[in-house]
């Protein structure tokens, strides 16, 4: 089965990869993630992933879109659904590109993180697979989150510390502020 594999950071595949692997399916990696912010987030996570599909020789395809500016028009005047929006501009430009590649699948290391709305994510997945005529490939990676992380630490990656949007690293600073207010 020839599956893409939509990637969000490094760290976050490196337990798809291994599972998808060990399941007999050779995932091609595909970095396409406007949401970033700022622009340096972008090229780190961007350029620990290029380095890591080197060292696990892993094809990857880089869609080097950095779409600051459109990803805040579309959510701006809604931003507590912005994952919405996020979920569909990456899962849907990850099908299309599945569809018009000749992949059979798609998924994404999305489904890795137990701080994603999991179902949504599912949702959009589902309509963005009928739309382009391509079989998304359902994995819950979640139970291997820890473990894919620790590795990832252990390899000494870049780790980021937010979602990656604008607003999660907004989300990021003002629960540690409040945090902090409350000592």
């Amino acid at each position: 089965m020839k599956t893409l594999l939509h990637i969000c950071c490094a760290p976050c595949s490196v337990a798809c990869i291994k599972q998808l692997r060990e399941e007999g399916i050779e995932p091609v990696g595909f970095w396409f993630n406007p949401n970033i912010h700022p622009v340096t987030e972008y090229r780190n996570r961007r350029d620990t992933l290029v380095n890591y599909a080197k060292e696990i020789k892993m094809e990857l395809v880089v869609n080097d879109t950095y779409g600051l500016r459109d990803f805040v028009r579309a959510v701006s005047d809604n931003i507590l659904a912005r994952c919405n929006y996020c979920y569909a501009v990456r899962l849907g430009e990850t099908a299309k590109y599945a569809a018009e590649n000749g992949f059979d699948s798609f998924t994404s290391t999305l489904f890795v993180s137990p701080y994603q709305d999991h179902e949504l994510m599912i949702k959009v997945a589902k309509a963005a697979a009928q739309k382009y005529g391509v079989e998304f490939l359902y994995r819950d990676f979640r139970p291997r989150f820890r473990e894919g992380q620790t590795e990832a630490r252990n390899t000494g990656m870049y780790m980021q510390k937010y979602c990656g949007c604008i607003f999660s690293e907004e989300d990021r600073y003002l629960k540690t502020d409040r945090k902090e207010k409350q000592k």
